[in-house]
């Protein structure tokens, strides 16, 4: 069975609830610290605490400034590119991370009517909420899930007071974001959904709607700022394993359907390439390859081929002709097979690492550690990786 992450917004969604609830469901705060790198010692201290939400027990994380002047400069995306770079998230992980920035610098673009270049990211530019993303970055990579979804959003209502003035909830850069994803406004009158929150459940999330069939194995709280005596203002995430399996001749196995979507190109900057990729991932494709092929007139070309949710298909396909130079596509729905995955933690001497299994009617057919976990170690202990893989893969041995 596939793992499901589902993040339940009845309170709203922002950066700090999201890590709130990631350690409250088990991601450790030391490697959340750890994987900040120097974002989380440049003038800011960051902390998890216990509170209470309406009588419900959450966790809250605090980025604390340490500095006395305050004011801390609002950035552009090339600078806040530079602070993600200077982080210790994983290759794929600072990718991710700064396509996230791009995407809300295009939205602020929007608004604004302006180029993304010279667009200046205010409330989502202040380091604290740069170490929300890159943080959340980090947490929803930890978990592993191989499929996010989120509830309808509560984005409360009323005015809030931001860098342009008074605006009405929910702020335009949320609703540029949040685009089609389902929203409501409730009885409290406060901004709820953040335009953090708001970029990270929407470039992370598949599909929304009620609970998907599932087998819970960590919940988490995260906190947010007020108290509200008629709702807990926490946001809740559950993880666990699709329960969307069938039985076939005794034989166990994970199904559902994607999209594929494929089309070729000749004539592109060899540059933009790599731009794609990083877009699609950030708006959810489950898998982006890249296939030289030979095409008319015996020109090179290279096929690209995306695989994704069927729901996403419109925002693959729009991603494709509005970032390539491609001008058609070719799509079909197929039927997926998958073994049965989960991860398991082994300590190792030089820190933990979770070892990703592959079940095939019941039976283990494979147990790989994560990479970026021994990439990680390797780092900050000066050893080669494979040096690392093979202490976790002794410490699965002595454990299973």
């Amino acid at each position: 069975m596939s793992r499901l992450l589902y993040f339940d917004c009845f309170s709203g969604i922002s950066g700090d609830m999201v890590l709130g609830a990631m350690l409250d469901a088990g991601l450790p705060f030391e490697g959340l610290k750890s994987a900040l790198g120097s974002l989380a010692v440049s003038g800011y201290d960051v902390s998890a605490t216990r509170v209470l939400r309406a009588g419900v027990s959450a966790t809250k994380f605090v980025v604390e400034d340490r500095q006395p002047s305050g004011g801390h400069p609002h950035r552009h995306l090339a600078g806040i590119c530079t602070l993600v770079d200077q982080s210790a998230l994983s290759p794929a992980g600072k990718d991710r991370a700064k396509a996230l920035f791009q995407r809300l610098a295009e939205a602020e673009a929007a608004i604004h009517d302006m180029p993304v270049e010279k667009v200046h990211l205010h409330e989502v530019g202040a380091l604290d909420s740069i170490i929300d993303i890159v943080g959340a970055v980090h947490a929803l990579e930890w978990f592993g899930a191989d499929r996010v979804v989120s509830s309808a959003l509560n984005v409360g209502g009323g005015t809030v007071k931001s860098a342009h003035g008074i605006i009405p909830v929910p702020a335009p850069a949320t609703v540029k974001l949040l685009g089609d994803a389902p929203i409501y406004s409730g009885d409290v009158q406060k901004e709820l959904v953040t335009p953090t929150g708001a970029l990270i459940v929407s470039s992370y999330a598949t599909s929304y709607g009620p609970i998907p069939a599932m087998r819970v194995e960590h919940t988490g709280y995260g906190a947010g700022d007020n108290d509200f005596a008629s709702t807990p203002n926490v946001l809740r995430v559950l993880v666990g394993r699709e329960a969307e399996s069938t039985v076939v001749s005794g034989v166990s196995r994970t199904e559902s359907r994607v999209v594929v979507i494929e089309c070729e190109i000749d004539d592109m900057n060899p540059q933009i390439f790599g731009v794609v990729m990083d877009r699609l991932y950030a708006a959810g494709a489950l898998e982006v390859f890249y296939v030289p092929v030979q095409m008319k007139k015996n020109r090179p070309g290279t096929l690209l081929t995306v695989v994704a949710a069927p729901e996403l298909r419109a925002a693959m396909s729009e991603i494709i002709f509005s970032e390539t130079t491609t001008i058609g596509l070719r799509y079909s729905e197929v039927e997926r097979d998958c073994l049965v995955r989960e991860h398991a933690d082994v300590d190792t001497p030089l820190g933990t690492v979770r070892i990703k299994l592959a079940w095939r009617d019941g039976r283990l057919v494979n147990a790989v550690p994560e990479f970026d976990d021994c990439a990680r170690l390797a780092a900050s202990h000066h050893l080669p990786v494979k040096e690392v893989q093979a202490l976790a893969m002794q410490a699965w041995g002595r454990k299973s």
